[in-house]
């Protein structure tokens, strides 16, 4: 199962894989843009023009997809993950969490938002079981 997760916790786990693998990095401009509405459509547009079959075909079937945020930050990996869950119908977990403690993408705090809320403090805001 493809999973995700971030440098400290998995950096060095034999089935890491930067995010930055193959097409799935965003543009450096885009990495330090501090406008996390630019970023969300620039990278959806990156992203749906993948085929996310071949994408997953690349990776190792137990491939870990690292970046450097902390879980429920803003950040690439879930909209990778979320890529991946809607094109494939698989799910795509934060390694050692449950799927349903991972907030959409588009509601995650951006680190340039302040102090991360904690996953207590953040409603649950969507989970599509797979079939």
């Amino acid at each position: 199962m493809i999973t995700t997760s971030n440098f400290a916790k998995s950096g060095k786990h034999p089935d890491a894989v930067a995010i930055s693998y193959l097409r799935l990095a965003p543009p450096r401009w885009l990495l330090k843009a501090k406008d996390p509405e630019l970023f969300d459509r620039e990278y959806r547009e990156q992203l749906d023009s993948l085929d996310a079959k071949q994408v997953a075909e690349d990776l190792d079937p137990d491939a870990i997809l690292l970046c450097w945020e902390s879980f429920n930050v803003r950040c690439h990996r879930r909209l990778v993950a979320e890529l991946l869950e809607e094109k494939l119908g698989i799910v795509v977990p934060e390694l050692g969490h449950d799927r349903r403690e991972s907030v959409a993408f588009s509601e995650q705090p951006s680190k340039w938002d302040g102090e991360p809320k904690l996953p207590a403090e953040m409603p649950m805001l969507f989970w599509t079981a797979v079939v």
